[in-house]
């Protein structure tokens, strides 16, 4: 058996990754955000609604809320971890497959939950096994694409974040008969988009395990303006825009039911219709955005004003759901929405891992960035909460979000780093 060189596994990637190395990662990525976003689109809020009819606004609100701090602890964690793992099947597969079995065996366990406490405790099982396989394939990129193609690669990886919404909206909701049914389902699936990625492409492995010291491991999670600041910013621009993301959706559901009146202008159909309805226009603006934006990036170089350009046009659906609650309004702002988050999804992933600060730690960085994914989950429900209990409603909800896009869009011009 030869020795593997450890430069192969923390060099920077020069050749470019074939189509069928992308098709794997982005075939992964479909499974995962799959088991994302079908419990929190539509299982959990129909899961949380029967079992709490009442207060389903402040349940929900707890189950996304500790499911997403344990996503927020465990990404970067289990990052750290695959960059030091030196195993004979690479640094990344084994958490990667190990995930996603874990993150299935939970969705299984949340179907079987009568209680509060017992949705919340399956999703935050469901969530660490999922987080741990989004670490590693976020690691992908920088581990295995050159700089030149990063924005392209990100646009196709990008299609799956979106695509998974709706494809996991139509199993839970048009293939599944029952909530159980359809987290069954979503449980099948995650292991079998992975599985392929991790048994045909290469994963170097490290020749040796670093060695390991509990100040300086916990010290590399720790970003400051001061000691890393292009990372520093581009990790709040991350999590500004991301939490006006979550505070805009997370009510998405309760919205057309309450505000719009989507059940009562269309008897006979649940509000999931709409909401599919909704997810499918948006799904299809941001397809046809986000290779294309990450291509344009990649001859331009230009990220950060791509990036500010997405978040002036997400700022715009924002505002008409907030001063509009109609339908044909929501059908509009869902379109613009695709177009601003389909801009934003290649090339701030393409931008992020120009900052990263050293390549062996690429997927622990990678963990600390997607804080600012996981962190909103967490916050949101704080501020989504009480907005739409009493101080303001769906109209102060949504205002709030494009505040917070339009200031992420704004400081990322922070970068320096990057054109």
């Amino acid at each position: 058996m030869t020795t593997p060189d450890p430069r192969a596994a923390l060099a920077e990637p020069t050749r470019r990754v074939g189509p069928w190395w992308v098709i794997g990662i982005s075939l992964a990525n479909l499974a995962l955000w799959m088991a994302y976003f079908g419990p929190l689109q539509v299982l959990l809020p129909s899961q949380v609604a029967s079992i709490d009819p009442a207060g389903k606004e402040g349940a929900l609100a707890l189950v996304t809320g500790v499911g997403a701090a344990v996503a927020m602890l465990f990404n970067p964690v289990a990052g750290a971890l695959s960059d030091r793992t030196a195993g004979r099947f690479g640094r990344r597969h084994p958490w990667s497959l190990g995930g996603a079995l874990v993150g299935a065996g939970a969705l299984v366990l949340l179907a079987g939950q009568g209680s509060i406490l017992g949705v919340a405790a399956g999703w935050c099982l469901a969530q660490a096994g999922l987080n741990a396989t989004q670490a590693a394939l976020s690691a992908g990129v920088p581990d295995h694409v050159p700089v030149g193609q990063r924005g392209e690669v990100s646009g196709w990886i990008g299609i799956p974040q979106s695509l998974g919404v709706v494809l996991a909206v139509v199993l839970v909701t048009m293939v599944a008969t029952t909530t159980e049914s359809g987290y069954f389902l979503i449980a099948v699936l995650i292991p079998l988009g992975v599985l392929p990625f991790v048994l045909t492409t290469h994963d170097p492995r490290l020749a040796t395990r670093p060695p390991f010291g509990l100040r300086a491991f916990l010290k590399g999670f720790w970003i400051s303006p001061r000691s890393h600041p292009d990372f520093f910013w581009a990790w709040l621009t991350r999590f500004l825009m991301q939490l006006g993301n979550a505070v805009a959706t997370l009510y998405l559901l309760y919205f057309l039911t309450d505000a719009v009146g989507y059940e009562r202008i269309f008897p006979g159909e649940k509000a999931e219709d709409g909401l599919l309805v909704l997810i499918l226009i948006y799904t299809a603006t941001v397809v046809l955005t986000t290779v294309v934006a990450g291509v344009v990036s990649d001859r331009l170089g230009r990220r950060r004003a791509l990036v500010t350009v997405s978040g002036l046009i997400s700022v715009v659906p924002a505002v008409m759901l907030a001063f509009w609650p109609q339908w044909p309004v929501a059908l509009v702002a869902a379109a613009i929405m695709g177009v601003g988050f389909g801009i934003y999804l290649s090339v701030d992933n393409a931008l992020v891992t120009q900052v990263l600060p050293a390549a062996e730690g690429r997927a622990k960085d990678l963990g600390v960035i997607n804080i600012a994914n996981s962190g909103p989950q967490v916050l949101g429900p704080v501020i989504a909460g009480p907005i739409v209990a009493g101080l303001g409603g769906y109209p102060v909800l949504y205002l709030t979000s494009a505040v917070l896009v339009l200031l992420g869009a704004v400081l990322v011009r922070r970068i320096r780093s990057v054109p």
